[in-house]
């Protein structure tokens, strides 16, 4: 039988190398800029055209690379970072395994310029599908100067998964975002489609917090700090009272890498235990600093999961930093001594002698005494059986007072009839202000009131999207909002699909817009957490057909705009949304699935007894 293990080919292990540590334009913007933080670099401008998939660029002022270095830098495992195995648990770099760089020329077009600071002239490489085209003197900037082309050029299948332009931008912004909050000292650019999306200056880790996420996250901001023999933690966590209803600005960050920590998240969330409104998730950026050999970052190829030695002490150290900041920072009503009111004391003139106050007291009173009023129990008794003798006169009418007169068999058909009349009618009760309970035929229907009004309101907009035909009410005073970079770009690419909605929103200049009009069905008083649920919404889709995406559009603003648990409604109210529940097209499944009718049948109550 033949040898059947064989070696693969540079260029196809590169590929499959690539798979792993390259999974979209994300990916490429975050190894360079990665690369350009280890190399020292004070200035990076990424420049991307088409989401990325067109062009990625990425501009540095770091240390730069000699000739030799810059045709190594290219093959796999070729690294400045580590030399044995025991670096591994040493590491301070973001990169570190020299694979980015080998997996990026393998599936693209690969242009660099890259210059030391003490050299005269550069190097100039062009590498296409690993296969190294050009290599030559040039004269460049210090630093380095990245043009990678045509992402996945020779892997079809790969570029053909790639999400639209939008979803893509998205991502690479979440890198971009990871990587500025970590490093606020460093100046970041990043530029698409020769917009500038942002432009951050050096700053410290507050200033950078808010300008990304925006001037009002300001008042939200809480610092922690704690010092220990085993981690030091520090950074900002959101005030409960500006928590969102989605989870999105929530960051970890470990000796200045991102990571994702489900472990910790929960030292977070259980800090902020009764405190939340419901169904709600605040702001946090923690950053935890420790000596490198207590952390494995070597467990995943993107390295954003991290594996911690002492991790359940940092779990309660972590808990207990967040609930003292919560304490410390008035989260608990505080008594202000200074705001109190002087108390008035009054005091009585010099010759003046003070008098013993007088109460009047019934010195006959006797309190176990019986009074007339109350009945002997012979009394009670002749009452009783007084009553029994006429109990009959329960079941006979007189207009003013009963008599002996027993109701006859035509009266009782008649009543009866009536009866059977108000059974048929329906009849509706409101449960703990949640549910709508009715009567049918077969037991008891419990209907969730904020489910189906979700339901209703989506059909509603659905066909409103379908017809383009919009019913909207104008504000009297327009709502004017400031967003930051990242959410003004994902609300500017909605607009269409909002203004068919119902809504009426314009552009302005400063990341910000105004809302001049909202659809009839929305609570003009609760805007702002419309808006920014459909934003938080749009960021956690990988919705990518557009008609998907205008049904998802319409899901998130029906449960936004749905009465919600705990309001009471009147029997017309119930009655309406009874009616137009079973109006629509499905009306036993809220937009997001769940369900909205339940019927507790009659055999099921009699096993009750």
């Amino acid at each position: 039988m033949p040898d059947i293990i064989h070696l693969l080919p540079d260029s196809v292990a590169n590929q499959i190398a690539a798979g792993e540590v390259i999974q979209r334009p994300a990916s490429v913007v975050k190894e360079l800029v990665e690369n350009a933080i280890d190399g020292g670099s004070s200035k990076v401008t990424i420049n991307i055209k088409d989401a990325g998939k067109t062009l990625i660029q990425v501009i540095d002022n770091g240390c730069g690379m000699s000739e030799t270095d810059a045709r190594l830098a290219f093959e796999r495992h070729a690294t400045s970072k580590i030399a044995k195995a025991n670096d591994l648990f040493a590491i301070r770099s973001l990169g570190f395994r020299g694979e980015a760089l080998a997996s990026i020329a393998a599936i693209a077009y690969v242009d660099l310029k890259t210059k030391l600071s003490d050299h005269d002239i550069g190097s100039h490489i062009n590498i296409i599908g690993s296969e190294v085209k050009e290599q030559k003197n040039t004269n460049c900037p210090n630093g380095s100067n990245f043009l990678i082309k045509n992402l996945f050029f020779n892997v079809p299948a790969r570029r053909k998964f790639l999400k639209t332009n939008s979803t893509e931008l998205r991502y690479i912004i979440d890198e971009f975002q990871r990587i500025a909050l970590a490093y606020p000292q460093i100046k970041l650019l990043l530029i698409h489609n020769d917009v500038e999306i942002y432009n951050l200056p050096e700053s410290n880790r507050k200033q950078r917090i808010i300008n990304l996420i925006g001037k009002s996250s300001v008042q939200n901001l809480l610092p922690i700090i704690s010092k220990t023999s085993i981690v030091n933690i520090d950074g900002f966590i959101g005030k409960p009272e500006f928590a969102r209803k989605r989870a999105g600005e929530q960051f970890f960050f470990v000796n200045g890498r991102y990571m994702r920590s489900p472990y910790m998240y929960k030292a977070v969330m259980n800090a902020y235990e009764k405190i939340l409104p419901p169904s709600t998730y605040p702001s946090f950026f923690v950053y935890f600093d420790l000596d490198p050999g207590m952390i494995d970052i070597n467990i995943h190829p993107t390295k954003t999961e991290i594996k911690f030695a002492e991790e359940k002490t940092i779990w309660q150290i972590l808990h207990a930093t967040i609930k003292e900041s919560l304490g410390k920072f008035n989260i608990v009503p505080s008594i202000e001594f200074g705001q109190v009111n002087p108390i008035e004391i009054t005091t009585l003139p010099k010759d003046e002698v003070a008098q013993t106050p007088e109460i009047e007291v019934n010195q006959a009173y006797n309190p176990f005494e019986e009074t007339k009023s109350i009945r002997s129990k012979n009394d009670i008794e002749v009452n009783a059986r007084n009553n029994l003798d006429n109990w009959e006169s329960l079941f006979t009418k007189s207009g003013d007072s009963f008599d002996k007169q027993v109701i006859s068999p035509v009266e009782q058909e008649k009543e009866q009839k009536e009866l059977d009349i108000i059974a048929s009618e329906r009849r509706f009760f409101q449960f703990k202000n949640k549910y709508i309970l009715t009567p049918i035929k077969s037991g008891l229907m419990i209907i969730d009131q904020k489910r189906a009004h979700e339901r209703i309101l989506f059909e509603r907009f659905l066909v409103s999207v379908k017809t383009k035909k919009k019913i909207s009410q104008t504000t009297m005073f327009p709502k004017s909002m400031e967003l930051n970079p990242t959410d003004f770009e994902i609300i500017v690419q909605m607009i269409p699909d909002l203004n068919i909605l119902g809504f009426e929103i314009v552009v302005e200049e400063n990341n910000t817009i105004k809302i001049k009009g909202i659809p009839n069905d929305l609570n003009i008083h609760n805007i702002d957490e419309v808006i920014e649920s459909l934003i938080e919404d749009y960021k956690n889709s990988d919705m990518e057909i557009e008609e998907k995406l205008t049904e998802n559009i319409c899901i998130n603003l029906a449960c936004s705009a749905a009465i919600n648990y705990g309001q009471n409604l009147s029997n017309l109210e119930i009655s309406n949304l009874f009616d137009t529940l079973f109006a629509c097209k499905t009306p036993n499944y809220s937009p997001t699935g769940k369900p909205i009718i339940s019927i507790i049948n009659n055999e099921e109550f009699d096993k009750r007894f």
